[in-house]
C-alpha cells in the first residue's frame, strides 16, 4: 500500500508548495462552479448547443497571445506578483458575471465577452504558477509535485461541479457566481504569503524575440513537441464537455449533469491517490501516449452507450486515463526544461493543455449541431484514438524516451543538485 499512496515530500520540503497548493485548491473550487454555470447560462439564454460550444471559439485567440505573453512575463517578472495581479483581475470579471446575472433579464453578450477576458488572464497566471512549482520543489520530487497538484485540482472538480449542479438548480446562478468572487479572496490572502520569485539577474525584457527563443527551443526538444502534439490532438477530438447538458437531456438525465462534469475527476482522483507507483516509471513519452489513447476509447464508449450509469462510468475512466497522461507529460516537461526557459515553455505548455479543449469544445457542439449530440461524442473518441496511434508511428524520440538517460534530464538534475545539495539529499 505504501507504493500505492502519493508521496508527500514536496508537501513537507517545501513551505511555498503548500501555500501554492492551497490557494490553487481554493481557486479551482470556485473556478468548477463557473464553468458549470457559464455555459448553462448560455444553453438557458439560446437553447444553442452551436451557441455553448461557442465559448470555446471565443477564449481561443486571447489564450494564443495571453499564454505566450504570459509565458515570456513569467520568465522576466517576480512570479508570485503576476499570479497576484491575475487573481485580482479574475476576481473582478467574476464579479460583472454576478451582476449580469442579477439583471432581470441577463444579457447573453456579456457571458462571451468575460469568457475571452478570463482566458487571457489565465493565459497570464497559468505560466507563472507552473514556472514557479519547478522553481520550489526539487528535482526528483516533481512528479510526485504533479499527482499533488493533480488531486488539489480534481477534488476541486468533483465537489465543485457536482455542487455547482445542485446551487444552480436550488439557489440560481448568482449564488454560484457568488461562492465563486469569495474564493478569490481566500486564495489571493494564502498566495500573499509566497515567497518572491524574482527573475534571474539576466532575464529578458518580455518581446517577441524571447517568445520566439523559447520557440525555437521547443522545436529542437522532438520529445517536447510530441507530448504538445498528442495532448492538443486527444483534446480536439474527444473533449465535449461543453455539450454535456444536451447530452443529459438526450439520455434522459439531466438531474446528472454535475455528476457527468464530475465522473472524469473521480477517475483522475483514484489514479493520483494511488500514485506512488508513478514515480518509478521512467519511459514517461510511452506513458502519456497510452493515457491519450485510452482516453479516447474511453469516451468513444460514452457516447455509444444509452445508459446514464455506464456513460459516468466511462467517464470516470477517461479521467483516470487523462490523469495518466498529463502527469507524465508535466514529470517530462518540469525535469527537462532549464529555469530561464521555464516561462516561455508554460507559455506554450498552456496552449497545448488549453487550446486543444477550446478547439474540442467548437468541434464538439458544430458536430453536435450538424448531425447528433450523441455521434458527436462517440466519432471524437474514434478519431482521437487514430490520431494518437498515428503520432505514436511518427514521434520515435517521444516513444524513446528514458528519464534515466535523457541528456536534459541528466543536466537539470545536475544543476539542481550543485546549486541545492540539501534538497536532492531530501529527496533521495
Amino acid at each position: 500500500m505504501r507504493r500505492l499512496l502519493p508521496d508527500l515530500s514536496p508537501w513537507r520540503s517545501s513551505r511555498d508548495f503548500r501555500l501554492l497548493w492551497m490557494s490553487g485548491a481554493v481557486t479551482a473550487f470556485g473556478s468548477f462552479l463557473t464553468m458549470v454555470a457559464l455555459p448553462l447560462q448560455i444553453k438557458e439564454l439560446t437553447g444553442s448547443a452551436f451557441a455553448v460550444g461557442a465559448i470555446g471559439a471565443v477564449q481561443l485567440v486571447p489564450l494564443i497571445v495571453f499564454g505566450l505573453y504570459g509565458g515570456a512575463l513569467a520568465d522576466a517578472m517576480d512570479r508570485r506578483k503576476l499570479i497576484l495581479l491575475t487573481e485580482l483581475g479574475l476576481a473582478t470579471l467574476t464579479a460583472l458575471l454576478l451582476v449580469n446575472s442579477v439583471l432581470p433579464d441577463p444579457m447573453l453578450w456579456p457571458l462571451y465577452v468575460v469568457a475571452g477576458l478570463t482566458s487571457a488572464l489565465a493565459g497570464l497566471q497559468q505560466p507563472a504558477i507552473d514556472a514557479l512549482t519547478a522553481r520550489i520543489v526539487p528535482h526528483d520530487q516533481l512528479t510526485a509535485a504533479a499527482a499533488l497538484n493533480s488531486i488539489r485540482w480534481q477534488l476541486s472538480a468533483i465537489v465543485g461541479p457536482s455542487l455547482a449542479g445542485l446551487i444552480v438548480a436550488f439557489a440560481g446562478l448568482p449564488v454560484a457566481y457568488g461562492l465563486d468572487l469569495l474564493t478569490f479572496a481566500v486564495s489571493a490572502s494564502l498566495a500573499l504569503r509566497l515567497a518572491s520569485a524574482p527573475p534571474a539577474h539576466d532575464a529578458e525584457r518580455p518581446s517577441l524575440a524571447g517568445i520566439a527563443a523559447g520557440a525555437r527551443y521547443a522545436w529542437r526538444r522532438k520529445e517536447l513537441l510530441g507530448t504538445y502534439a498528442v495532448d492538443m490532438v486527444a483534446m480536439f477530438f474527444a473533449f465535449p464537455n461543453a455539450i454535456f447538458p444536451f447530452l443529459a437531456d438526450d439520455l434522459d438525465a439531466p438531474w446528472a449533469l454535475g455528476l457527468m462534469y464530475a465522473a472524469g475527476s473521480v477517475g483522475s482522483v483514484l489514479v493520483s491517490l494511488t500514485s506512488g507507483w508513478t514515480s518509478r516509471v521512467h519511459r514517461h513519452g510511452r506513458m502519456v501516449v497510452f493515457g491519450a489513447a485510452l482516453w479516447g476509447l474511453a469516451m468513444a464508449a460514452a457516447g455509444a452507450l444509452p445508459n446514464i450509469w455506464l456513460v459516468l462510468l466511462c467517464l470516470a475512466v477517461a479521467g483516470a486515463a487523462d490523469m495518466i497522461s498529463g502527469l507524465f507529460r508535466s514529470t517530462l516537461w518540469n525535469q527537462t526544461i532549464p529555469d530561464g526557459l521555464r516561462g516561455r515553455l508554460a507559455g506554450i505548455e498552456l496552449l497545448s493543455y488549453m487550446t486543444g479543449p477550446q478547439l474540442g469544445q467548437v468541434r464538439a457542439g458544430t458536430m453536435a449541431a450538424m448531425t447528433s449530440v450523441r455521434a458527436s461524442v462517440w466519432s471524437g473518441g474514434v478519431a482521437c484514438v487514430v490520431g494518437v496511434g498515428l503520432l505514436a508511428a511518427t514521434l520515435p524520440k517521444l516513444m524513446a524516451y528514458d528519464s534515466r538517460t535523457n541528456p536534459h534530464a541528466l543536466k537539470m538534475r545536475a544543476e539542481r543538485a550543485a546549486r541545492e545539495p540539501g534538497a536532492e539529499a531530501v529527496a533521495s
